[in-house]
């Protein structure tokens, strides 16, 4: 098995670090502070600029149009584009109101999948997943927190992070409804909860483990573990890929004092990026 160790980067701390992504068309890498409500892009000159939403966020998702991007918050899907937002779906509607946003990420065909959770452990730990398209369409009802998802480079495949249910799941997908279906367990996480991931060129996925200090290289096969990325942050959140073969690292700050609890980070890995999505 292989191992790794991610290097901090300078950037300061951030309370919740999620939803990281790299466009390769304008060189940005781009994540979300959630509970600051600040959208954060480290510019191709390694510069930092923060947008503030004005209310958590749960991810951003590059569009298909260069530099713009869908944000998943708690009151709607917004498009943003020259540091202006312009809501496009009400989630009023659909949330409770201790519910927000999570995570999000564009399917092959450019609909946007993204999924409810509680803002405070009062109301418990639940939500949905959903998907926007011309509508908004309920996915996976009871999640407990929905989180990661990928898809495969056939388009076959769904995974699915649903963090207090401690797994990963994979479904079936179909391309051209944009539907899933037949859920399974593809793995278990033990020593911390599965929270974001990204898939690399060989169909294995990199998995945040909240409360393990730790990235997991898995197998979509058989759900083996095949690598760990040691992160000295206590939750770690997310990761994407940047320049192809390293991975861009998010975590959580927020109640915890280790030196590099909430920091950013990054690591040279040996696999390569799987498919990139745009919003449509």
């Amino acid at each position: 098995m292989k191992t790794y160790t991610a290097t901090p980067l300078s950037y300061g701390r951030f309370k919740l670090g999620e939803s990281p992504f790299y466009d390769p068309r304008t060189g940005i890498i781009s994540f979300v502070d959630i509970t600051a409500g600040k959208f954060c892009r480290v510019m191709p000159d390694s510069t930092l600029v923060t947008f503030d939403c004005g209310q958590p966020i749960g991810a951003a998702v590059p569009s298909v149009i260069p530099g713009a991007y869908t944000f998943a918050t708690v009151d709607g899907i917004y498009a943003f584009k020259d540091n202006s937002m312009k809501k496009i779906a009400d989630l009023t509607v659909l949330y409770k109101p201790w519910q927000r946003s999570n995570d999000a990420k564009a399917d092959p065909a450019g609909r946007l999948f993204f999924g409810s959770s509680s803002m405070d452990e009062a109301h418990g730990n639940n939500g949905d997943l959903f998907r926007l398209d011309k509508k908004i369409e309920l996915m996976q009802p009871n999640t407990r927190i929905s989180n990661g998802m990928a898809w495969d480079k056939a388009h076959k495949r769904f995974f699915f992070s649903d963090s207090l249910e401690y797994s990963v799941f994979v479904y079936d997908y179909d391309e051209a409804s944009g539907n899933i279906s037949n859920r399974r367990v593809l793995f278990n996480i033990e020593n911390g909860v599965s929270d974001g991931m990204c898939i690399d060129s060989d169909d294995n996925l990199w998995v945040a483990v909240w409360g393990g200090r730790r990235i997991e290289h898995r197998s979509t096969s058989d759900g083996q573990l095949l690598g760990v990325i040691d992160v000295p942050a206590e939750h770690v959140s997310s990761c994407c890929f940047i320049e192809d073969t390293t991975l861009f690292i998010t975590s959580s700050g927020d109640g915890l004092s280790g030196e590099h609890d909430g920091k950013v980070f990054t690591c040279k890995v040996d696999a390569r990026s799987g498919e990139i999505h745009y919003a449509k």
